[in-house]
This record gives C-alpha cells, structure tokens and sequence, in this order.
C-alpha cells in the first residue's frame, strides 16, 4: 500500500470544492448519467447550465424517447459533439424504459451496455447516485495519480489506471479519488503550468520535485 495515499486525500479534502457531481448530487440518477454523458470532452462550466435548462422541460427517459435527434441537439448546442450525445440520449432513454421500467440499472455490465456510456460514466453513476464503491478515472485522474505527478501508480491507459488505483487505494476512499483528484485537476493541477504556489501536497509530486 502506499503510505501517503491516505494524507494526501486527507489534504486535499480541507480545501475541496464541489465538482459537478458533488453539487447536483439531489438530482435524480437519470439527470446526472444525462451530465456526466454530456461532460465527455467537454468542461463542466460548459454543461451545467445548459443541461439546467433542459431539466426544466425534459428530466425523464420519457421526455426524450419520442424526440427528433436534430431537436435535441439544438437543445445541446456549445456541448461538445452535441449531435452525437443527443443521440446517444435518445436511445439510453428508450433502453431505460424497455429494460428497465425507466430506471438506471445498477451494475457496470448494464450501464456500459447504454450508448455512449463508458466505464467513467459508468464509475461516476455508481459511486455518486448509489453508493456502490468505484473509482471513475478521467483525464484528470488519470494524469494526476501516474508517475509524473504523485507517483501511485505507473499506467499508459485510462482502463489500466482504473485497475491499479482499485489495487492501491482502500476501498473505502474509492469515490473520494474522483470527487477530490477532479476538483484539483480543474482547479490546481494543470496539465500545463500548475499552480504549484497554490497546491497543499507538493511535498508528494514527483513534477514540483523536479521544478524545484
């Protein structure tokens, strides 16, 4: 196990601030598998509000089932590769209804089976609406956890990251790698130019070391 795992989590913790998951958590799992589908390559500030106003009119599998694809991508229009999620959106809502009475399914094996939803989705829907131990690794994750910066883990691919990180990390803190690494990735950790004047564990990355 690796011993500043825990002080790490524990640090960045004190100064955390609610990622786009954490802030709309009263949503409903149907509303944040829509956001975290439309968050792919695209920044939560960007999602958010107009995913909003799409709730407003459409927060349910049946709202979306008898629309036109070109209609709802309208409604996603400054979302990255809109057309394609409104389809992917269209159809997982009418899998919800036929398979599973409207409901999100709890299993990976069934969320990934929905288009467009992948394993960090997947991890995301698991972790945040039911409570169900998962680590979802995103870009940040991903970057944040290797070698070049605190050094947990060595992975080339998001899928082997997720893998290690199950291996090194308790299983008590699995969503608190998201919710936590997330928010220091958008906030701190930049893949270019980190605010490493602004970080709490510089003391653990291997990039201040080196820039020191």
């Amino acid at each position: 196990m690796i011993s500043n795992i825990i002080p790490i989590l524990k640090t960045l913790d004190k100064t955390a601030e609610p990622t786009m998951l954490d802030a709309y958590k009263d949503r409903s799992p149907f509303e944040l598998l829509v956001m975290t589908l439309l968050s792919a390559r695209t920044k939560d500030a960007t999602v958010i509000p107009i995913a909003l106003k799409l709730y407003k009119t459409h927060n349910r599998p049946e709202h979306f089932v008898s629309m036109q694809d070109d209609i709802l991508a309208k409604k996603l229009y400054g979302i990255g590769f809109h057309n394609t999620k409104a389809k992917h959106i269209i159809k997982l809502s009418k899998i919800l209804i036929d398979k599973y009475n409207g409901e999100v399914p709890r299993t990976m094996h069934k969320l990934v089976e929905l288009p467009g939803v992948g394993r960090k989705t997947a991890n995301c829907i698991l972790s945040y609406c039911f409570n169900i131990p998962a680590i979802a690794v995103d870009t940040h994750v991903h970057r944040i956890c290797n070698k070049e910066r605190l050094n947990w883990i060595n992975t080339k691919t998001v899928k082997d990251t997720e893998r290690e990180l199950m291996r090194v990390v308790p299983k008590r803190l699995w969503v608190e790698v998201n919710r936590l690494i997330v928010d220091h990735g958008q906030r701190v950790c930049a893949p270019i130019k980190p605010k490493c004047q602004q970080c709490s564990i510089t003391a653990y990355c291997a990039t201040f070391d080196d820039n020191r």
